[in-house]
């Protein structure tokens, strides 16, 4: 092993760009804070709530500061959708306090830090933890601030399932009772299979609902598309809160309301030309929602429903997670200038002869070969994975591979990452070392003391990210995030499954270092292409996905798989996250030499932001 070579970027250089992105972390969430309490008017803070079972519910409470025990406001309970936290609909749940209305979004059972539920059919029977909040709310003298006779919940996609359950299932209460349901009016979004007569016949409460014109789950909806103007489930919405007598209507008039507030038989369908995972943060839909609250509680607020600010707070949240993550490098720096971590400092080996004649065909089938893998092993391995993981597919509760989605990208990553493996050393054994290509040049030779060492460093990088995202959280209650991406705080329960996935993950990260810096690197080449093309490399696969299902979509009216749809819209998310992972690997690499660093590191803050964005079926 050679010693240790000079640092490549002096370390003071180090010190002040880690301070300044630590600065810009901390100034963006400052800014995201000051959107989200609407400059101190709100007050926002963490709850958690007792449900039955032993389970319980975690949400942030919205309180504006004008709804006090002698000037009660309504209540709306937010409910995210399918693999969604509390944060994820915090623009809604801003939006709505800003006008004065109390807010309790939700992290849904299995979700975010909510328990999990005993029952594997939670969103129908429980809502999700919602049916428990309103329970909670209606009845408690603590929210003496709420006015009781105005309570709502709204909710996106399962979240709306849960919305019109919960509107059966206290209307059926109110029913028994005959007293008023405890919900005064909800509002669902991205759902519709269960407006059915057997629903809807005991629901007591107002009901929107806004659905996509272009959702990618319409197929399954009785006329196989997004029109709500003559959807048969619209229509029973719609004549489900008609006076006795009246006429039945056979087509909905898009965003006029039905029926009558007082008498809680209000109706209205919205149909917003979107995609399913972009309805809840187009600000057309957000103010179809902010319109429907402020007719069905009366609200005299003074602020139309397109003055909304909540998108800012997503460029402060979009701002904070970049400048986290870019933190890391120079962190990095300083570290390696520690007498502990100094060895691990190498000269960087000299980059590969650039392919010419057959090994430019060789280089580019290579490419085009490893985007077609990813591409068309996506979908299969995630319905491989729902036999290989029986209890998360089937929403059981378990300590072994908890997470039904990410089970599916663990299996893709794990067989991508060894067809990296194979199709790297092929290509060497059987061209590149007859063409000028040497291992010296790849980065890999190290030690088990090395390794060990480098596994230390990674481990403090990835959790003085944690931290940092810890105390910005403390002090500022946001997280990193924008739109549907976002880092989400450290949770204990991660810890075995981060034991458990990591590994496995690490196969997929460690390959993808090889061959961004054993592959990718040529000589002459400008840095700049390099890492563009290593980005290309990483997600062209995944993005083919999205461009069949999205193309096929447009031309026909239904996406082209159907069944696998939800696993589809997890990669908006994942893909990004491919896409600059080369960035860090190559970063890291010049930082040390070799290619251990980066895969390292991205893999434990990147798998981790992963396991706290999805569903879990943790046991009790």
């Amino acid at each position: 092993m050679n010693a240790s070579a000079p640092l490549p970027v002096p370390h003071s250089v180090q010190v002040r760009r880690f301070l300044t992105a630590v600065a810009v972390v901390v100034l963006a969430s400052w800014f995201g804070s000051r959107v989200q309490n609407s400059g101190g008017r709100v007050q926002v803070m963490d709850i958690k709530i007792p449900t039955q079972n032993g389970q319980w519910v975690v949400a942030d409470l919205y309180r504006p500061r004008t709804a006090t025990a002698e000037t009660p406001a309504p209540l709306v309970v937010v409910v995210p959708g399918f693999q969604r936290s509390k944060e994820a609909l915090g623009n809604i749940s801003l939006e709505l306090a800003r006008r004065g209305i109390v807010v309790i979004a939700i992290d849904p059972y299995a979700q975010g830090a909510s328990s999990a539920s005993q029952n594997s059919n939670a969103a129908a029977t429980e809502g999700y933890g919602m049916f428990a909040v309103v329970d909670y709310a209606a009845n408690t003298p603590n929210l003496n601030y709420v006015d009781k006779t105005r309570i709502g919940v709204t909710g996106h996609s399962a979240g709306g399932n849960a919305a019109i359950r919960g509107a059966s299932f206290f209307g059926k209460q109110a029913k028994r009772a005959g007293k008023p349901s405890l919900l005064h009016s909800v509002f669902v979004s991205g759902y519709i299979l269960t407006l059915t007569d057997a629903v809807l016949k005991d629901v007591r409460s107002n009901v929107g609902i806004s659905y996509a014109l272009y959702d990618e789950g319409a197929y399954r909806n009785e006329l196989k598309n997004g029109d709500m103007r003559f959807a048969p489930e619209a229509l029973r919405l719609v004549n489900s809160g008609a006076a006795a007598g009246a006429g039945k209507i056979t087509e909905v008039k898009i965003g006029r309301y039905y029926g009558d507030s007082a008498e809680r038989s209000l109706r209205v369908v919205h149909n917003e030309p979107l995609l399913h995972p972009l309805q809840p943060y187009a600000p057309s839909a957000t103010a179809n929602q902010i319109e429907y609250f402020d007719k069905v509680f009366a609200l005299k607020h003074g602020l139309p429903s397109t003055d909304q600010v909540w998108y800012w707070k997503d460029v402060g949240g979009l701002a904070a997670l970049v400048a986290g993550l870019v933190a890391l490098v120079p962190l990095a720096g300083v570290l390696l200038s520690l007498p502990w971590f100094r060895a691990l400092v190498q000269p960087v080996p000299p980059p590969l002869p650039r392919p010419r004649g057959a090994g430019r065909v060789v280089f580019w089938s290579l490419f085009v070969v490893g985007a077609l893998v990813a591409c068309f092993t996506y979908i299969p391995m995630s319905e491989l994975s729902q036999r290989v993981f029986l209890a998360a597919s089937n929403r059981e509760p378990t300590w072994f591979f908890p997470q039904r989605m990410n089970n599916a990208v663990l299996m893709w990553a794990l067989l991508n990452g060894t067809v990296g493996f194979g199709l790297f050393f092929l290509s060497y054994h059987f061209f590149g070392k007859r063409h000028g290509a040497r291992s010296e040049s790849w980065g890999a030779q190290t030690t088990a003391a090395e390794l060990a060492r480098t596994a230390g460093l990674a481990l403090t990088l990835a959790s003085s990210f944690f931290l940092l995202l810890f105390m910005v959280y403390g002090v500022f209650h946001v997280d990193y995030r924008s739109l549907f991406m976002g880092a989400r705080v450290f949770q204990p329960e991660v810890v075995p499954q981060l034991a458990m996935y990591a590994p496995c993950f690490l196969v997929f990260f460690l390959s993808n270092s090889l061959r961004m810096n054993g592959a990718l690197r040529l000589e002459g080449q400008p840095e700049w292409r390099s890492l563009l093309l290593g980005g290309l490399a990483n997600s062209l696969g995944l993005l083919f996905i999205l461009i069949i299902q999205y193309a096929t979509l447009a031309w026909t009216g239904t996406v082209h798989w159907t069944d696998g749809w939800l696993y589809i819209n997890l990669l908006f998310a994942v893909v990004p996250m491919m896409f600059v992972l080369p960035y860090f690997n190559r970063y890291f690499f010049r930082l040390t030499g070799r290619i251990y660093l980066g895969p390292m590191t991205t893999c434990l803050v990147f798998i981790t932001i992963l396991l706290t964005n999805t569903v879990s079926y943790l046991p009790l």
